[in-house]
Parts: C-alpha cells; structure tokens; sequence
C-alpha cells in the first residue's frame, strides 16, 4: 500500500490515497504506522476519499486508534495533496470532514500549493454540544481542578472540543503528567484537548497542547483556532492572531462579520513510500 508522510507546521500524518487504495482496517493501521519506532511515525492516519458532497473527503485517526472530527493541519495537507497531485485542479476547494465540509483556499507557487486558508466555521461555545459539563450558557474562565491543582479553563468545540487555559510561562510545564489529567476529566465525557496559552500580546499566543489520543503534539489546528476565540472572549487579544507552537506558526482570525474562525498556514510533503505488506497480517 503506498502513502504519504507530510507535515503542517510539525503535526504529522500518514496518508493514504484512498482514490487508487483500499484500507480495511484504518482504526488498527493508524496504531501500527504511528509508531515512532515500529512503524512509520505519525500522530495518526489520514485517508483522503472521493465525497460525493465536496472535493474529497478526510477521514481521520488518532494514534491511538481512536476516530477524530476534525483536524486543522491535517485538512491543510488533504488540500496541498490533492492539488499537487491533480485529483483537484483549482485553488479553492471544498473538504468533506465528520465536522461538515470545509472551504479551502490555496497559495501556489511553482505550481504547488504552499499555503492554505480554511474557513473553520463558527466556533461552538455551549457547554452541551462540546461536551463539557458545566452550567451556563458558555464556559469562559470557569474554575476546575485537575490533579490536585486549580485552573481556570475556557471551552470551544471546533469540530472537537478544546479547553483552554492560560499560563505565566509554558518552558517548564509538566505536559506529561497534567495533559491526562485534563484529557481523562469528568468534565470532559468525550474527553478533551487542551491548549495550555502564554500571552505575549494582544497579537501574539505561545501555545502547547495535549490532545485526546495523541499526547503533545508539536501542533494542532483546530486548538490554535480554539485558543484564539478563547483569548478574545477572556479580553486578552484582538480578533487577528499569530499563534507560536512548537512546530511553527498559525495565523487565526475570528471574523468578525460572519463570525467564522480562519486559519492559514504551511503544508508540506515529506515523502512517500509503501507500506509492507506484515503490517497487514492479522487483517
């Protein structure tokens, strides 16, 4: 089976043309190529599908096996690719995901596509459609406590849901040990990803996130869209802002017209290769 390894801004994927393949069992293949040391190293498996509602489709998997809604560098990729490779000739492109489709806009030089802007949609801030288990109308700034220690959180579902919280300093946060304990929260019953945010400006986050299956990734879309509505509705930025995480930057704006959340940044493919037929064996 052939694939693609690619990357945007450090959140990297396996993925699967699902045009020319077949994959019977993507929950089991996600676990097996995301092994950094047995298989090809990923955060997860993303197959690209015909959809008979837009362009292409995304179906995605976790690391740990575990089907995701929604992902904002992943579906960067899914249009980088397409275009690259022909299956759809135009710069503005439409993505079917499990969160709805998506409107993909292309920056192309050389004939390749190097960025890309996505419509992400509204963000959701009702607690019962996150799902987080707190009152009101909204959650923004709203008390909790996670492994012995209290923290004020916001929640945003982008498609996934997202909590957010703010930090003096990100350096010597302890990812390892408080990430699932936020992920595995009774708040949370469909579990959570969290962004842990340092304000720099009114223009500029630092960000590091834990997500649900993953574990800390070097990046994560949806969560930087998830931090930028957080931070605005905590008064803290503006409605344009560069997010700084591990893998890059993120420029996200919250419109302020539609009320939609837009995200613009890099996509790359690494390399392609084929998977060895072993990995299929127990299928």
């Amino acid at each position: 089976m052939k694939f693609t390894k690619m990357q945007g801004i450090g959140n990297d994927y396996v993925y699967i043309n699902c045009f020319e393949e077949t994959v019977k069992n993507p929950s089991r293949l996600s676990i097996q190529v995301s092994d950094r040391h047995f298989g090809v190293g990923s955060d997860g498996l993303i197959l690209i599908l015909p959809s008979k509602v837009a362009d292409c489709c995304m179906d995605m998997y976790n690391a740990d096996g575990s089907r995701a809604e929604m992902c904002g560098n992943g579906i960067r990729c899914v249009a980088k690719y397409v275009y690259d490779h022909k299956i759809v000739e135009k710069e503005e492109l439409k993505i079917e995901t499990l969160n709805g489709v998506k409107e993909v806009r292309l920056t192309v030089k050389n004939g390749k596509a190097v960025l890309a802007t996505i419509n992400m949609g509204q963000p959701e801030l009702r607690p019962e459609r996150i799902p987080a288990l707190f009152s009101g109308e909204s959650v923004v700034s709203q008390p909790i406590s996670v492994d012995g220690k209290e923290y004020n959180v916001t929640c945003v579902s982008m498609g996934n849901p997202h909590a957010v919280v703010y930090m003096e300093e990100l350096e010597n946060l302890d990812l390892e040990r408080i990430g699932p304990a936020f992920e595995y929260h009774k708040k949370f019953p469909n579990r959570v990803n969290t962004e842990f945010i340092q304000v720099i400006d009114r223009s500029h986050l630092k960000m590091r996130v834990w997500e649900r299956g993953s574990g800390e990734t070097l990046a994560c879309g949806t969560g930087a869209c998830a931090s930028a509505v957080a931070t605005v509705l905590n008064g803290k930025a503006d409605t344009t802002v560069d997010i700084e995480l591990k893998g890059g930057h993120l420029t996200i704006e919250w419109n302020e017209k539609d009320r939609c959340v837009y995200m613009t940044g890099a996509a790359e493919e690494i390399y392609n290769g084929e998977l060895n037929d072993e990995i299929f064996k127990e299928e």
